[in-house]
């Protein structure tokens, strides 16, 4: 009862509004990583974006001030992730904090010795476990104009990493994927990106991705989607694994529309 009374609701709000035309068409231009969508993808993203922005919350702080460009921006890059998986993928959640710029998070650890540290650090995003997801603007804003790392993506990724509970590199696998053979491919890739930072070399990818399986994960998701030719070159047995769960392939897509 409550599947179909939401999805009445969903239906009901996209017969009476989408996001306006003239400022899809400007966020889409915006945004070189829709790049190779197709109109029905980009018909199908521009639903799902309004009814993210229609059951999450934006809520600036620190001064910020919302402006109208800033929800279908941040939708459109958080439901590019969930094109083929829908909007029920993002549940059990509801607000997008959002920073003029970094901010402080605070942090604790454990030493070798046992004992439990705490401190701040900066940041220029976060997702919480059942708990919001946070974005500095500028930084988001600074990113959208050439491929590379991308703050929603990558804290989109985290939540989809926390629907099988805490972060691990291992969201919830569909039927027919096989988690030996995500194990096997995520543990080789992540083992042969730590030996290339603690050597001290150019990585392929954001340094960040050696801080943990989960933030490879998430890393590695932007690049599928910013720069897949970079996930296929340098980790062909994990580009098979992100294709199967996001239900996308980039690369083929890119290639399509002539941009690689």
């Amino acid at each position: 009862m409550l599947d179909f009374f939401r999805s009445w609701r969903r239906q009901r709000r996209l017969k009476r509004a989408c996001i306006p035309e003239p400022e899809w068409r400007a966020t889409v231009a915006s945004l070189p990583l829709l790049t190779g969508l197709n109109p029905a993808e980009l018909q199908r993203l521009r639903e799902l974006a309004t009814l993210f922005l229609d059951e999450k919350t934006l809520e600036p702080a620190a001064g910020l001030e919302l402006t109208p460009e800033m929800g279908p921006l941040i939708a459109a890059q958080a439901c590019l992730l969930i094109l083929n998986l829908g909007l029920d993928y993002y549940r059990g959640w509801r607000s997008i904090i959002l920073y003029p710029e970094g901010f402080l998070a605070r942090h604790e650890y454990t030493d070798v010795n046992g004992l439990v540290h705490s401190g701040h650090r900066p940041l220029i995003g976060e997702a919480w476990q059942r708990g919001p997801v946070i974005l500095s603007w500028a930084d988001l804003v600074a990113m959208r104009a050439e491929p590379g790392p991308n703050v929603v993506i990558h804290e989109m990724a985290h939540k989809l990493d926390m629907l099988s509970g805490e972060a691990n590199g291992m969201p919830p696998l569909h039927p027919g994927m096989k988690i030996e053979d995500w194990s096997r491919a995520f543990t080789a890739a992540y083992a042969s990106f730590n030996r290339q930072a603690d050597r001290g070399q150019l990585t392929d990818m954001d340094p960040y991705a050696a801080e943990s399986p989960a933030e490879f994960f998430a890393v590695i998701s932007e690049t599928f989607f910013e720069t897949p030719e970079v996930v296929a070159d340098h980790y062909p047995e994990v580009y098979p694994q992100l294709r199967a769960f996001y239900r996308q392939d980039p690369l083929s897509r890119r290639a399509g529309s002539g941009s690689l």
